[in-house]
């Protein structure tokens, strides 16, 4: 793996309580996977990486509105996401009750996040980027190579790899960045994550694969 970090990204999705916090609304199905990949420490890893690197971050959230609640058909996860009210924020434009939420960021990433150069782009609806701004923000700023991580690996980051395949961009998945729920009634999303990573992705590697091959420029 060869990285030209002066035209890559680190993008990473739904760095945020509900997925990533044992206090979060879907720990109980997460939560075993994120433990298992030590995902909460390789994303900080990678953000770290990133701001010694000069590697541009780009966070894409997911936020639910109270006028999204108001959809007349949704999917399977879609549907459950809304009952247990995962991501709720009052409104774009009011933070009430936001901060320690489930739609915050994890606290440990805010130093990050929060960062003046990190650019958090709108919300994504569903999983993945074709309802906000991320590729014209990748674009607008000469970006072609992404470095993809965060939650979850079936649903979000799966959705964010194909379509940024889609706008030609080269993609490489932090594997050990990301996790997914697993139930006896839908299986294991991670697995079925990894197995499709491997067919699209241009590159999966773990954050030690990363630190190690930019740490060695």
């Amino acid at each position: 793996m060869a990285l030209d970090t002066t035209n890559t990204a680190l993008v990473v999705t739904d760095p945020q309580n509900d997925f990533l916090s044992p206090d979060g609304v879907t720990w109980g199905l997460v939560g075993e996977s994120v433990v298992a990949n030590q995902t909460v420490p390789n994303i900080e890893a990678l953000f770290q990486l990133a701001r010694r690197a000069g590697i541009p971050v780009f966070v894409s959230p997911h936020y639910y509105y109270p006028t999204d609640h108001q959809w007349e058909f949704e999917g399977t996860l879609e549907k459950a996401m809304h009952e247990i009210h995962m991501f709720d924020r009052t409104g774009p434009l009011d933070l009430e009750n936001f901060e320690g939420s489930g739609a915050d960021w994890l606290e440990r990433y805010k130093p990050y996040i929060q960062h003046p150069d990190t650019v958090v782009v709108s919300p994504h609806k569903i999983y993945g980027p074709e309802t906000n701004d991320l590729v014209l923000q990748l674009r607008k700023r000469g970006i072609d190579r992404v470095l993809l991580a965060g939650m979850s690996a079936n649903l979000c980051v799966e959705s964010h790899l194909r379509e940024l395949l889609e706008q030609g961009f080269e993609v490489t998945v932090v594997r050990d960045a990301t996790a997914a729920a697993q139930t006896p009634e839908l299986g294991d999303g991670y697995a079925a994550a990894l197995t499709n990573f491997g067919f699209l992705a241009n590159a999966v590697v773990t954050t030690k694969d990363l630190v190690d091959t930019i740490g060695a420029d």
